[in-house]
């Protein structure tokens, strides 16, 4: 009687073992001779899971060499963070700002990859929500001629000679407004006119007693809430050293209070109110931050920010818990001023 062992293998038949069975032969001989095989393929079979799990092992190690070989290639311009300073996708930054009633988008003024990032995130988040749009670089008085160019009935050129447009508004605002004309959105003028900030920085909140009527409609109501412990307006005047008056961050103050009130004055339920103001003005969830929560704290409010590293591999400790999202851009990167 002829006896063969195969072993499977895979899709594999190997041949183990051939041999002559006589009658003759002693059940222990042929267990002897079973057991040899099963031994032999438990061998294998171990061997088998060994290389295959090594070439996993292989695979991965090459991918994340690879990954750090064109993180270095490739040299990206910014990187995302959470609050925490841990790297956060673009798409997962979208889902999540996706379901805020307001997002605060700190930039810095002359950054192109802030700006950029400005105008793509709105038109991603348009596809998901209804948004509409504010800005501090438009004063609460030029109102009328933002809405007249959004409306179609004066040209940019028009806008420009009637409104007072920043020196980087047509490389850096412009698309942001055109896209808002677009779509059909409304895009809201938030700051306090600059000469009433300045008057602030100069005598006070007091200062704005005096104005008229038409005058204090373009800024907060009157008494502005202000807190002088608040860390954005106390580092403010750290970094004076010494030489600012206690006025200056109340001149900041009225700023975010206005800008923190057209918000409020012009959300409505279901929206997404995107704005767009220097990253000071969010930091730490604080400015106009700040505001907005004092007036309305069930609101649902997302902030990005704006930093500048040599390495953007890892986020500074100093910059971590900044704001809800962390651009941090190369420092090398040209400025559009």
């Amino acid at each position: 009687m002829i006896g063969i062992f195969v072993l499977v293998l895979g899709n594999k038949l190997i041949l183990i073992e051939s041999f002559q069975k006589d009658a003759c032969w002693q059940c222990s001989a042929y267990n002897c001779s079973f057991q040899f095989v099963i031994h032999i393929s438990v061998i294998l079979f171990i061997f088998q899971v060994q290389v295959f799990y090594m070439k996993k092992l292989f695979v991965v190690i090459i991918l994340l060499l690879a990954g750090n070989l064109i993180f270095a290639q490739q040299k990206p311009a910014y990187v995302l963070y959470d609050v925490n300073g841990k790297k956060v996708s673009y798409k997962k930054m979208i889902k999540q700002l996706a379901k805020k009633d307001v997002l605060l988008f700190g930039e810095f003024h002359n950054n192109p990859i802030a700006h950029w990032l400005e105008l793509v995130v709105a038109k991603d988040l348009k596809e998901k929500k209804e948004i509409l749009f504010g800005a501090e670089m438009f004063e609460a008085d030029n109102q009328q001629p933002l809405n007249d160019y959004l409306a179609g009935r004066i040209t940019a050129k028009g806008l420009d000679s009637s409104a007072r447009l920043w020196n980087n508004y047509k490389t850096d605002y412009a698309p942001i407004v055109n896209f808002a004309k677009e779509i059909k959105a409304p895009f809201i003028a938030t700051n306090i006119p600059r000469r009433y900030a300045a008057l602030v920085s100069k005598k006070g909140f007091e200062s704005l007693d005096t104005l008229s009527a038409l005058e204090k409609s373009w800024m907060a109501p009157l008494p502005m809430d202000y807190d002088s412990t608040l860390p954005g307006y106390v580092n403010m005047l750290k970094m004076m050293g010494g030489h600012g008056s206690a006025n200056m961050p109340k001149a900041q103050a009225s700023k975010d209070a206005t800008m923190a009130y057209f918000i409020l004055q012009n959300l409505k339920p279901g929206t997404l109110f995107i704005h767009y103001n220097g990253s000071y003005h969010s930091d730490n969830f604080d400015g106009i931050n700040w505001y907005l929560k004092r007036k309305r704290p069930e609101l649902n409010i997302a902030t990005i920010s704006t930093v500048s590293q040599k390495n953007i591999k890892e986020l500074l400790a100093e910059n971590k818990g900044k704001a809800d999202f962390i651009i941090c851009v190369d420092e090398d990167m040209t400025n559009t001023y």
